[in-house]
Protein backbone atom coordinates (compact mmCIF):
# COMPACT_ATOMS: atom_id res chain seq x y z
CA UNK A 1 0.00 0.00 0.00
CA UNK A 2 0.92 3.58 -1.05
CA UNK A 3 0.44 6.32 1.76
CA UNK A 4 0.81 9.68 1.77
CA UNK A 5 1.49 11.07 4.90
CA UNK A 6 0.83 15.07 6.12
CA UNK A 7 3.18 16.85 8.64
CA UNK A 8 2.85 19.93 10.42
CA UNK A 9 4.02 21.33 13.87
CA UNK A 10 3.36 24.09 16.50
CA UNK A 11 5.56 26.40 18.44
CA UNK A 12 8.70 24.56 17.15
CA UNK A 13 10.81 28.00 17.39
CA UNK A 14 13.36 27.95 20.03
CA UNK A 15 13.10 31.25 22.03
CA UNK A 16 9.21 31.77 21.32
CA UNK A 17 8.32 32.13 24.95
CA UNK A 18 6.49 28.84 24.68
CA UNK A 19 6.56 26.23 26.99
CA UNK A 20 5.51 23.16 24.12
CA UNK A 21 6.23 22.32 20.84
CA UNK A 22 4.18 19.38 18.90
CA UNK A 23 5.02 17.86 15.62
CA UNK A 24 1.89 15.98 14.14
CA UNK A 25 1.25 14.16 11.30
CA UNK A 26 -1.84 12.50 9.19
CA UNK A 27 -1.31 9.27 7.29
CA UNK A 28 -3.91 7.84 4.60
CA UNK A 29 -3.63 5.48 2.15
CA UNK A 30 -2.75 7.66 -1.22
CA UNK A 31 -5.88 6.27 -3.74
CA UNK A 32 -7.99 7.95 -0.82
CA UNK A 33 -6.50 11.56 -0.95
CA UNK A 34 -8.78 12.82 -3.92
CA UNK A 35 -11.85 11.62 -1.38
CA UNK A 36 -10.41 12.87 1.15
CA UNK A 37 -9.93 16.47 0.03
CA UNK A 38 -13.32 16.24 -1.60
CA UNK A 39 -15.27 15.61 1.77
CA UNK A 40 -13.05 18.46 3.48
CA UNK A 41 -14.25 20.85 1.22
CA UNK A 42 -18.03 19.74 1.41
CA UNK A 43 -17.49 20.41 5.21
CA UNK A 44 -16.42 23.47 4.48
CA UNK A 45 -19.24 24.65 2.25
CA UNK A 46 -22.12 23.39 4.41
CA UNK A 47 -20.83 26.27 6.47
CA UNK A 48 -20.28 29.20 3.80
CA UNK A 49 -16.65 28.73 3.76
CA UNK A 50 -14.63 28.39 0.52
CA UNK A 51 -12.16 25.83 -0.39
CA UNK A 52 -9.37 28.31 -0.75
CA UNK A 53 -9.68 29.67 2.91
CA UNK A 54 -7.45 27.54 5.23
CA UNK A 55 -8.85 25.86 8.38
CA UNK A 56 -6.05 26.03 10.84
CA UNK A 57 -6.19 26.36 14.79
CA UNK A 58 -5.47 29.90 15.00
CA UNK A 59 -8.50 30.22 12.94
CA UNK A 60 -11.31 29.17 15.26
CA UNK A 61 -13.85 31.59 16.81
CA UNK A 62 -17.26 30.78 18.39
CA UNK A 63 -19.06 31.49 14.68
CA UNK A 64 -17.00 28.33 13.17
CA UNK A 65 -16.98 26.10 16.07
CA UNK A 66 -19.86 24.05 14.42
CA UNK A 67 -17.07 23.58 11.06
CA UNK A 68 -13.97 22.91 13.28
CA UNK A 69 -16.18 20.28 15.37
CA UNK A 70 -17.59 18.54 12.03
CA UNK A 71 -14.51 18.35 10.88
CA UNK A 72 -12.82 16.58 14.04
CA UNK A 73 -15.81 13.92 14.26
CA UNK A 74 -14.89 13.46 10.13
CA UNK A 75 -11.31 12.32 10.90
CA UNK A 76 -12.61 10.10 14.10
CA UNK A 77 -15.08 8.69 11.57
CA UNK A 78 -12.91 8.03 8.95
CA UNK A 79 -11.15 4.36 9.08
CA UNK A 80 -8.62 5.86 6.38
CA UNK A 81 -7.17 8.46 8.81
CA UNK A 82 -4.90 7.96 11.22
CA UNK A 83 -3.00 10.73 13.60
CA UNK A 84 0.44 10.63 14.96
CA UNK A 85 1.95 13.75 17.36
CA UNK A 86 5.20 14.15 19.29
CA UNK A 87 4.62 16.54 22.17
CA UNK A 88 7.56 18.04 23.61
CA UNK A 89 5.91 19.51 27.13
CA UNK A 90 8.87 21.53 28.09
CA UNK A 91 11.93 23.02 25.39
CA UNK A 92 13.04 24.74 28.75
CA UNK A 93 14.82 21.95 29.35
CA UNK A 94 16.55 21.56 26.35
CA UNK A 95 20.20 21.77 26.16
CA UNK A 96 21.49 21.72 22.68
CA UNK A 97 25.32 23.02 23.51
CA UNK A 98 25.84 19.98 25.56
CA UNK A 99 24.74 17.44 22.84
CA UNK A 100 26.64 19.65 20.20
CA UNK A 101 23.87 20.41 18.17
CA UNK A 102 22.14 23.16 17.02
CA UNK A 103 17.95 23.81 18.06
CA UNK A 104 17.45 23.27 14.03
CA UNK A 105 19.14 19.83 14.07
CA UNK A 106 17.27 18.58 16.90
CA UNK A 107 13.85 19.73 15.38
CA UNK A 108 14.48 17.27 12.74
CA UNK A 109 15.74 14.73 15.00
CA UNK A 110 12.35 14.47 16.90
CA UNK A 111 10.79 14.83 13.25
CA UNK A 112 11.82 11.22 12.54
CA UNK A 113 11.47 10.19 15.94
CA UNK A 114 7.20 11.42 14.88
CA UNK A 115 8.12 9.56 11.48
CA UNK A 116 9.44 6.37 12.47
CA UNK A 117 6.02 5.05 14.44
CA UNK A 118 4.49 5.20 10.60
CA UNK A 119 6.77 3.32 8.70
CA UNK A 120 5.92 -0.09 7.97
CA UNK A 121 8.62 -2.57 5.83
CA UNK A 122 5.81 -3.67 3.82
CA UNK A 123 4.42 -0.77 2.60
CA UNK A 124 5.51 2.88 1.16
CA UNK A 125 4.81 6.23 1.18
CA UNK A 126 5.08 9.40 0.47
CA UNK A 127 5.47 12.50 2.89
CA UNK A 128 4.82 16.20 2.58
CA UNK A 129 5.67 18.69 5.17
CA UNK A 130 4.59 22.11 5.18
CA UNK A 131 6.81 24.91 4.31
CA UNK A 132 8.80 26.94 6.58
CA UNK A 133 11.29 28.62 5.36
CA UNK A 134 14.02 28.91 2.28
CA UNK A 135 16.12 26.46 4.12
CA UNK A 136 13.23 23.38 4.18
CA UNK A 137 14.36 21.80 0.95
CA UNK A 138 17.64 21.00 2.47
CA UNK A 139 17.00 19.82 5.60
CA UNK A 140 13.97 17.47 4.49
CA UNK A 141 16.27 16.13 1.63
CA UNK A 142 18.68 15.55 4.97
CA UNK A 143 15.62 14.06 6.84
CA UNK A 144 14.93 11.61 3.36
CA UNK A 145 18.54 10.38 3.77
CA UNK A 146 17.81 9.75 7.80
CA UNK A 147 14.70 8.43 7.57
CA UNK A 148 15.94 5.73 4.62
CA UNK A 149 18.85 4.79 6.18
CA UNK A 150 17.42 3.74 9.49
CA UNK A 151 15.16 1.46 7.36
CA UNK A 152 17.84 0.20 5.49
CA UNK A 153 15.68 2.08 2.64
CA UNK A 154 18.75 2.56 0.40
CA UNK A 155 16.89 2.25 -2.95
CA UNK A 156 13.85 4.85 -0.96
CA UNK A 157 11.48 1.91 -1.72
CA UNK A 158 9.87 2.48 1.73
CA UNK A 159 9.83 6.09 1.53
CA UNK A 160 9.65 7.51 -1.47
CA UNK A 161 9.75 11.53 -1.21
CA UNK A 162 9.78 13.93 1.23
CA UNK A 163 9.24 17.28 0.05
CA UNK A 164 8.07 20.51 1.44
CA UNK A 165 4.58 21.68 0.09
CA UNK A 166 1.67 24.58 1.45
CA UNK A 167 -0.44 23.70 3.42
CA UNK A 168 -2.99 25.63 2.08
CA UNK A 169 -3.47 23.46 -0.75
CA UNK A 170 -4.26 20.21 0.80
CA UNK A 171 -7.22 20.45 2.45
CA UNK A 172 -5.84 16.97 4.39
CA UNK A 173 -2.80 19.21 6.02
CA UNK A 174 -5.19 21.33 7.72
CA UNK A 175 -6.54 18.80 9.32
CA UNK A 176 -2.62 18.39 11.13
CA UNK A 177 -2.56 22.00 11.88
CA UNK A 178 -5.87 21.57 14.29
CA UNK A 179 -4.80 19.13 15.66
CA UNK A 180 -0.87 19.63 16.32
CA UNK A 181 -2.49 23.02 17.36
CA UNK A 182 -4.94 21.68 19.92
CA UNK A 183 -2.09 19.07 21.49
CA UNK A 184 0.19 21.85 22.09
CA UNK A 185 -2.84 24.17 23.44
CA UNK A 186 -3.76 21.67 25.81
CA UNK A 187 -0.36 21.64 27.41
CA UNK A 188 0.91 25.39 27.32
CA UNK A 189 1.14 26.80 30.44
CA UNK A 190 -0.50 30.12 30.26
CA UNK A 191 0.16 33.51 31.99
CA UNK A 192 -2.42 33.73 35.09
CA UNK A 193 -4.16 36.53 33.20
CA UNK A 194 -4.55 35.06 29.91
CA UNK A 195 -8.56 34.15 28.90
CA UNK A 196 -8.55 30.84 26.91
CA UNK A 197 -10.75 30.98 23.89
CA UNK A 198 -13.76 28.73 24.90
CA UNK A 199 -14.30 27.85 20.99
CA UNK A 200 -10.63 26.68 21.08
CA UNK A 201 -11.68 24.42 24.28
CA UNK A 202 -14.97 23.21 23.09
CA UNK A 203 -12.68 21.28 20.07
CA UNK A 204 -10.09 20.21 22.17
CA UNK A 205 -13.03 18.76 24.52
CA UNK A 206 -14.21 17.28 21.61
CA UNK A 207 -11.10 15.90 20.37
CA UNK A 208 -10.60 14.65 24.29
CA UNK A 209 -14.10 12.76 23.98
CA UNK A 210 -13.45 11.28 20.55
CA UNK A 211 -10.08 10.04 21.10
CA UNK A 212 -10.55 8.79 24.54
CA UNK A 213 -7.25 10.28 25.75
CA UNK A 214 -6.51 13.56 28.00
CA UNK A 215 -3.70 14.61 25.19
CA UNK A 216 -1.17 15.33 28.11
CA UNK A 217 0.37 11.83 28.17
CA UNK A 218 2.09 8.80 26.13
CA UNK A 219 -0.99 6.73 24.04
CA UNK A 220 -0.22 2.80 23.83
CA UNK A 221 2.55 2.30 21.47
CA UNK A 222 0.03 0.30 19.20
CA UNK A 223 -2.52 2.92 18.94
CA UNK A 224 -2.85 4.00 15.37
CA UNK A 225 -6.24 6.23 14.99
CA UNK A 226 -4.37 9.26 17.82
CA UNK A 227 -1.03 8.45 19.34
CA UNK A 228 0.26 10.03 20.94
CA UNK A 229 4.17 10.30 22.07
CA UNK A 230 5.36 12.78 25.17
CA UNK A 231 8.81 13.25 24.27
CA UNK A 232 10.95 13.81 27.76
CA UNK A 233 14.23 15.97 27.46
CA UNK A 234 15.50 14.49 30.48
CA UNK A 235 15.06 11.10 29.63
CA UNK A 236 17.14 10.53 26.29
CA UNK A 237 20.74 11.10 26.81
CA UNK A 238 21.86 12.31 23.28
CA UNK A 239 18.59 13.56 22.07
Amino acid sequence: MLYSVYCDESCHLEHDGINVMTLGAISCPQEKVKQINSRIIEIKRKYNTSSNNEIKWTKISPSKLPMYTDIVDYFFDNDDLHFRCLLVPDKAKLDHTKYQQTHDEWYYKMYFDMLKFIFSPRDSYNIYIDIKDTNSCRRVQKLHEVCCNDKYDFSAEIIKKIQTIRSEEVQIMQLVDIFTGAVAFENRTFPLKHVKSEAKIEVINQIKKRSGYSLHQTTLYKETKFNLFRWEANYHDGD
